[in-house]
């Protein structure tokens, strides 16, 4: 979650709480940081402040001390034997009058924690530890049980119910975007074991997966013995409005569903030119890609209800069911997140396929009415729902962006310049707008092509560029397909032309 020092002022002027907690650590972390880290996850986490007396006086932390302490905190927390179990939690760098301010924020888990063997807890006064008030550690381990359904235990689920190949992919995915990350050198179950899917039941010693690692790696048969009303629908809803023009119903685990929605709305919606200063930036993906984790993340699977998504003319609509921490429509300025499935949410950060508890939703807000022309809601309920407004294909007109636009660098050091829409052309069934990258792809794609030959048919080497400029917007225009659609990642994945595609290619062979 980004702050700004406006934001950060403002919390330390409310001063120490139940939830905020300052520290001053002007050269290196104290002992007491992790207590605290461990209380706010065992309590109903918070913010800490490194660089600030307990009077509210910024003092900063010394700029030659600031990357050991971030250094030292993130090993410290990811290390079982200092905070067990361990916890996945960053730091951030802000500055306040000239001095750098650590923020830590630190989620609400699903578990209980001990830091140094001990379990500690959080009121007004501060950290408490509660290690040997039993009747206290027993509410503890009561709230967490109750609270949160993902820490159900299978006693007969093993390693046989997962996708171990997934499993795999995930840590590399991990390894790749954080190269000391602690999943490096687990096997299997001390990975499971760390990102807390495989637990002990501290009342009646049993062990197995929990329902949270069955519904993120399980196989789709124990996963739907163990939940089977699991299911997200998928649907398109423009022409046919009594029932749909295309349906995709996704029982899969979450990190397969995933890939599902998203590749069903780059299949079914647009994506402008958008830049944002000098970077051009797909905003379709940045905002459904919060929208496909929050549908996933902070559902109550415990509810039979089935999540959906609706691309319906001019606008999408997701329900879900939701155990609410309140009612009607969410303010993004004011609102305070809640972790419904903490450990789910831990690991979709851990593959990248979600933010930090609440930046997710405020990078949709900042993005959505670029987009669509309107800001998203969010109406929280026994049933939580999101409203995103979208532009239609026809509406995609020439807009400031592209008056703004000039070559962009790709990551090979070469320059591709992005070129504005032309006008459109009018061809069998469509007046959509078709840019020349577009125009360039559909005429050189013959029968069915993979990635790196297109790439090599077009002589380009940016590979982001060219899913953003070329196989994205064909894709949602309805020019090309996927041979593998329920594997948009595969490695073996290749394109071919729509009957669509095949007019537009004759077309433009005729313009010649």
């Amino acid at each position: 979650m980004n702050v700004n020092e406006r934001q950060l002022r403002e919390v330390i002027r409310q001063g120490e709480g139940i939830s905020t907690e300052f520290k001053a650590c002007r050269g290196q972390l104290t002992r007491d940081v992790y207590e605290t880290v461990c209380a706010f996850l065992n309590r109903h986490g918070g913010t800490i402040l490194l660089g600030v007396k307990d009077s509210g006086e910024v003092t900063g932390i010394e700029p030659d001390a600031v990357g050991q302490i971030k250094k030292d905190f993130v090993t410290a927390v990811n290390n079982p034997q200092k905070l067990h179990p361990p916890a996945y939690l960053s730091v951030d760098e802000v500055g306040v009058d000239g001095k750098s301010v650590l923020r830590i924020y630190v989620p609400e888990s699903s578990q209980v924690h001990r830091c140094n063997g001990r379990i500690y807890d959080r009121n007004e006064d501060g950290d408490l530890d509660i290690t040997d008030q039993t009747l206290q550690v027993a509410a503890l381990y009561q709230r967490k049980q109750a609270t949160y359904s993902e820490n159900k235990i299978y006693p007969y689920a093993g390693m046989d119910e997962l996708e171990l190949d997934l499993l795999a992919k995930c840590r590399k995915v991990a390894v790749l975007r954080q190269e000391d990350h602690p999943w490096r050198n687990m096997d299997d179950m001390d990975l499971l074991k760390s990102a807390q899917l495989y637990q002990i039941d501290p009342e009646t010693g049993k062990k197995g997966v929990t329902l949270a690692g069955l519904l993120l790696l399980g196989k789709r048969s124990p996963l739907l013995s163990a939940v089977p009303h699991h299911r997200t629908d998928l649907i398109l809803r423009k022409v046919n409005l009594d029932r749909y023009d295309d349906r995709d119903f996704v029982d899969v685990n979450l990190v397969e569903s995933y890939d599902r929605i998203m590749a069903f709305v780059i299949k079914h919606l647009p994506d402008p030119f958008y830049l944002e200063g000098t970077t051009s930036i797909s905003i379709r993906d940045a905002i459904f890609r919060e929208v496909a984790s929050n549908i996933l993340i902070h559902r109550e699977y415990t509810n039979a209800f089935p999540a959906k998504l609706i691309i319906e003319r001019g606008q999408v609509r997701t329900e879900n069911s939701n155990r609410p921490h309140g009612f009607g429509v969410l303010n993004p300025e004011t609102f305070t997140p809640f972790p419904k499935n903490p450990v789910i949410a831990a690991f979709f950060r851990q593959i990248g396929r979600a933010d930090e508890l609440g930046s997710g939703m405020r990078k949709m807000m900042r993005y959505g009415k670029a987009y669509g022309g309107a800001d998203p809601e969010m109406i929280e309920g026994d049933i939580f729902r999101i409203i995103v407004k979208v532009p239609e294909f026809g509406a995609i007109a020439e807009t400031e962006s592209w008056a703004q636009s000039k070559p962009q660098e790709t990551h090979d050091g070469a320059h591709e310049a992005q070129v504005a829409p032309e006008k459109p052309i009018k061809h069998p069934a469509s007046t959509q707008q078709v840019t020349q990258q577009v125009k360039r792809l559909v005429g050189i794609l013959r029968g069915e092509m993979a990635r790196v030959e297109l790439m090599k048919a077009l002589s380009l080497k940016d590979r982001i560029n060219f899913a953003r400029s070329y196989i994205d917007p064909a894709l949602s225009l309805g020019f090309i397909v996927m041979t593998q659609p329920e594997s948009p990642q595969s490695p073996t994945q290749k394109y071919r032309l729509t009957e669509k595609g095949k007019n537009l290619a004759k077309n433009l062979k005729a313009v010649k």
